[in-house]
């Protein structure tokens, strides 16, 4: 009897200890769900000149949006993005540097309550053709209920295509 003694007593503090705590205080807040655009995960970019491979100033993919979440101000958790790119600079390209144009929608249902552009400045060095590279954070405010939590809105990442660009995806599909 003296053995469990000391286990129970540890057993009564362990549950004293976790009455005090709120469990939505112990975990991250739901992060709300992430979707890559199917029509806008790639970009293919040629000069005026034509469509052959000669053409190609840039060809680019969005390869990964990963999110983490915490709880900011009262009644706002706080989504951090950073965007994941595989960029290759095509023969056309003049330039060192290539301006990647993209953006991140957030939406609750069927409408669209912000929608953000963004320019991702990729600089390349003479011998190098293609690089991965991450954006900046980007930080997404979200206002949250008891009853409505982050994992209520969908967030859209895709890159911003001219009306050619996008029939060039749609042609080919996704890769």
């Amino acid at each position: 009897m003296s053995r469990s003694w000391p286990a129970a007593l540890l057993a009564l503090l362990a549950i004293g200890g976790l009455a005090g705590c709120d469990d939505s205080e112990q975990f991250p807040p739901a992060c709300p769900s992430l979707a890559l655009l199917r029509d806008a995960a790639d970009l293919t970019r040629y000069d005026s000149v034509g469509r052959d491979l000669s053409d190609l100033v840039l060809d680019g993919r969005i390869t990964a949006v990963p999110a983490r979440c915490e709880r900011g101000k009262p009644g706002i958790v706080k989504a951090t993005l950073d965007v994941s790119f595989d960029i290759t600079r095509g023969p056309a390209a003049h330039a060192q540097r290539l301006d990647v144009p993209y953006f991140v929608a957030v939406t609750e249902g069927d409408h669209v309550l912000d929608e953000q552009d963004y320019r991702l400045a990729v600089a390349l060095p003479p011998n190098v053709d293609r690089t991965q590279v991450s954006s900046d954070d980007i930080v997404l405010n979200l206002p949250v209920t008891r009853k409505k939590s982050a994992a209520a809105y969908q967030v859209y990442v895709g890159f911003r295509l001219t009306p050619d660009e996008l029939a060039i995806n749609r042609q080919r599909g996704p890769r």
